[in-house]
């Protein structure tokens, strides 16, 4: 794809559909399908919120359909003639539809059009890894009230990223422990429109370890005041998949505003302006760096979620420990079918199958 690779993952239109001019087809038709705004005119004070909405409504058509465009040229191979708005309006399309950060809400998700159709056939598990995955937060720290994500990978263990971890965590000389007047939670809720105070809340009571040398850190969780016993933990994947480049992945964590590597355009396109909530996010593993210990993904991410799992559409084990990516090139995961005999993760007796 010529013009302008503004997206925050390595993705091009040609690479993430199937059938380029089917997802067209689908762009346009949503698009025919918008209500028309309302003639009533709108009161004084309402006025100029209005016209706001109506601007980003016609630019939001006008970005879509230019995208349409450019998915007929390539399909017809002419990717050569874009234009730089084509360029735009494709990935805008690649980002809302190919690699979407799907809202979850009710600890589920929206059915989604076209190649991520195919969710809707996981649901169920979807839905089990959904209630294992949870938002790290803290008390007693300077400026933030949480810090990423965390998963249960043991029967009462979670792991997440060192970096998330050492925000509340510090090192007493033979282990870890916590940082003076600090202490952390995993909440399973914070999802868009929720109450609070709506989902599983567990302390964290332990900081079992903190790895050497990967960004990783695992943490003994416990059932809050009132709250029921833990769930089952999620499946840690103890081989990786034949076919791993190309393979079909799904994040889920919190992923939150991050101007800082991100592009801020591309980033309202995925997640709307709407941040800090629990989010599925699908796309595929990229690539193996062996000699950097790294499995690279496309999933739409912020800095968030850190600490998220990455897991097999397949078979829903977890593939990766999502740590990081790097702006216009991807995402990393630490690969845990390669820590299976890792001193650390052998004593929280994580659940590798």
């Amino acid at each position: 794809m010529t013009g302008r690779n503004r997206s925050p993952v390595a993705t091009d239109a040609e690479r993430v559909f199937t059938d380029l001019r089917a997802v067209a087809g689908r762009v346009r038709e949503g698009l025919a399908r918008e209500v028309p705004e309302s003639a009533q005119e709108l009161a004084p004070e309402e006025q100029p919120a209005g016209q706001i909405a109506h601007f980003a409504e016609q630019e939001r058509a006008r970005v879509l359909s230019a995208g349409a465009d450019g998915l007929e040229k390539l399909a017809e191979g002419r990717g050569d003639e874009l234009t730089g708005d084509e360029s735009f309006g494709l990935e805008a399309i690649v980002l809302l539809e190919g690699r979407p950060a799907i809202l979850v809400q009710g600890s589920d998700f929206a059915s989604q059009a076209g190649d991520w159709a195919v969710l809707d056939g996981h649901r169920a598990a979807i839905r089990e890894t959904l209630a294992r995955v949870g938002r790290v937060e803290v008390t007693g720290h300077v400026s933030l009230d949480w810090v990423g994500t965390a998963f249960l990978v043991g029967a009462d263990v979670v792991m997440t990223n060192r970096h998330v971890a050492v925000e509340f965590a510090r090192s007493d000389g033979g282990g870890w422990g916590f940082q003076h007047g600090m202490a952390a939670q995993l909440d399973t809720a914070e999802e868009f429109g929720a109450l609070p105070g709506g989902g599983a809340a567990y302390e964290v009571t332990e900081v079992v370890g903190i790895h050497p040398e990967a960004d990783m850190a695992l943490l003994r969780i416990a059932p809050g005041d009132g709250a029921e016993g833990l769930p089952t933990p999620l499946a840690v994947a103890a081989d990786a998949p034949a076919d791993l480049p190309g393979h079909p992945v799904y994040c889920v964590g919190y992923p939150a505003w991050d101007g800082r590597r991100n592009e801020p355009e591309s980033m309202r396109r995925i997640f709307m302006d709407v941040y800090n909530v629990k989010r599925l996010q699908p796309g595929t593993a990229t690539g193996l760096a062996p000699e950097q210990d790294v499995m690279k993904h496309d999933c739409s991410t912020l800095g968030g979620n850190s600490g998220s799992p990455v897991l097999d559409l397949t078979d829903h084990r977890v593939l990766g420990l999502h740590f990081g990516g790097r702006y216009g090139f991807g995402n990393y995961a630490v690969p845990l079918w390669q820590m299976v005999e890792d001193p650390l993760l052998e004593r929280a007796d994580v659940n590798f199958v």
